[in-house]
């Protein structure tokens, strides 16, 4: 049995044709800060120091891609996993659209330095059919979620993964009564995550909103 929820990602662009989500002189500007550590990674001795330049071009690059992470989001494949039936926990995420770092609408602040570490804020313009894309992941009808992630100092982009995989089995423990095997919907970020090392690992809190469309039980299997 497969439990199926109605695709909204790409029909609901249409909706703001007749029900305008703002007004039409909205100038909503999205906001977010990135830190890099010109020393790159502590204790991993094949990263070499950056001066400001390229920490600030690092910077802008992960602002880029969290900006999108926030309008566009990613479609997931989720497999729950159960230890006693020696299923694997796995999270494939697929970006539904990008954000490049020369991006027009991408306007960066100036850099800050402080204690070897930089720290950039930047803006972003949303075009208006990608506000319709962020009201609807603001809607009220998606299920928020925060969760905590960590990775190996080498990939930080995983940690961002792990907190959404543990974003999501929080959703699920929420709206779901019996455990699923496989779950399939959209998630985004809702804000910029904020990372910190830890024991010589990346950790992270990350805030996303979450779209099941596909729920799988173990009884269809």
């Amino acid at each position: 049995m497969i439990r199926a929820f109605v695709p909204w990602i790409f029909p609901f662009l249409g909706l703001g044709l007749i029900f305008p989500l703002f007004p039409a002189n909205a100038q909503e500007v999205l906001r977010g800060e990135v830190q890099v550590d010109l020393e790159q990674v502590r204790g991993f001795v094949e990263s070499p120091p950056l001066n400001i330049q390229g920490a600030r071009d690092k910077a802008l690059e992960e602002a880029a891609y969290y900006f999108g992470a926030m309008i566009y989001g990613w479609s997931f494949r989720y497999d729950v996993g159960e230890k006693a039936r020696r299923i694997e926990e796995k999270l494939e995420l697929s970006p539904l659209g990008s954000i490049a770092a020369d991006d027009p609408r991408l306007e960066p602040g100036n850099p800050q330095v402080k204690d070897n570490t930089l720290s950039l804020w930047s803006d972003y313009r949303p075009s208006d059919t990608q506000r319709l894309r962020l009201a609807k992941w603001r809607s009220g009808s998606l299920r928020p979620a925060q969760a905590y992630g960590q990775s190996p100092l080498e990939n930080k982009a995983a940690a961002l993964e792990d907190a959404a995989r543990a974003a999501l089995r929080a959703a699920l423990r929420g709206g779901e009564r019996n455990r699923p095997k496989e779950v399939t919907g959209y998630i985004s970020l809702a804000a910029f995550p904020r990372f910190w090392l830890n024991a010589g690992r990346w950790m992270v809190e990350g805030r996303f909103f979450v779209e099941i469309r596909e729920i799988r039980p173990f009884a269809a299997y």
